[in-house]
This record gives structure tokens, C-alpha cells and sequence, in this order.
């Protein structure tokens, strides 16, 4: 696929990201080929079940957007991740976005993870 054609983040702010130009304003999984909605409550309300979806994604890296400052979870809620050898790392949301572009454009298999609620 052309680098245009996968997902890549153009903007973001207080709130929202913009993906490949069209805005977001809910909890959102980000992946090169698709966009998921991230059925998540929050930062708060983060459960291990809420990371499994990630385990079916051949994933090398998880790049968890917090928000607008960097939070970590309790390690157990990734452990089942870190057991696959998944690295995940915590970063507030622009970090996040930008880390995710750069890793993408490298062609690593990476998804973003961002609360944005």
C-alpha cells in the first residue's frame, strides 16, 4: 500500500485527533490499516480485558496515549501483552501520535491506544 493510504495522524489537540484528516473525539485504536473504537471508560476504569483485543494484532509495539499527561496503569492490566513480547509504552496523547508516526512510517507494527475521553 501507498504510505498515503495507511492511517497516519495529521493533527491533534484538547480532546481529539485528526486521522489522515478526519477528526476523532472518542477513545480510539489506531492501527496503519484500520481504525478501531476503543470501548474504554477511561484511564481509571482501564481493565485487563480492555488490552486483550491487542493480543490478536502481531503487534511488536503498544503505544498508550494517557491523555493529556502520561499516566502508567498497574503492570498486570499489560502483563498478558509483555508475555507475547509486546513492548507497551505509556506517553501523554501528542507523544503518542507522534511516536506512532514515526514507527509506522518505518513500517513497524505498531497500534495507538488513545484516551481521549
Amino acid at each position: 500500500a501507498a504510505p498515503s493510504a495507511l492511517n497516519t495522524f495529521t493533527a491533534y489537540g484538547e480532546g481529539f485527533v485528526m486521522v489522515n484528516g478526519e477528526r476523532h473525539e472518542a477513545n480510539l485504536i489506531v492501527l496503519p490499516e484500520r481504525l478501531l473504537r476503543w470501548e474504554v471508560a477511561g484511564f481509571d476504569a482501564l481493565a485487563e480485558a480492555d488490552f486483550l483485543v491487542f493480543l490478536e494484532m502481531n503487534l511488536e509495539i503498544l503505544l498508550l496515549g494517557t491523555g493529556p499527561k502520561q499516566r502508567f496503569p498497574h503492570p498486570r492490566l499489560t502483563q498478558a501483552l509483555a508475555r507475547k513480547r509486546v513492548g507497551v509504552e505509556m506517553m501523554d496523547l501528542q507523544a503518542a501520535c507522534r511516536t506512532y508516526n514515526i514507527l509506522m512510517a518505518e513500517e513497524r507494527r505498531v497500534a495507538a491506544a488513545l484516551l481521549l475521553l
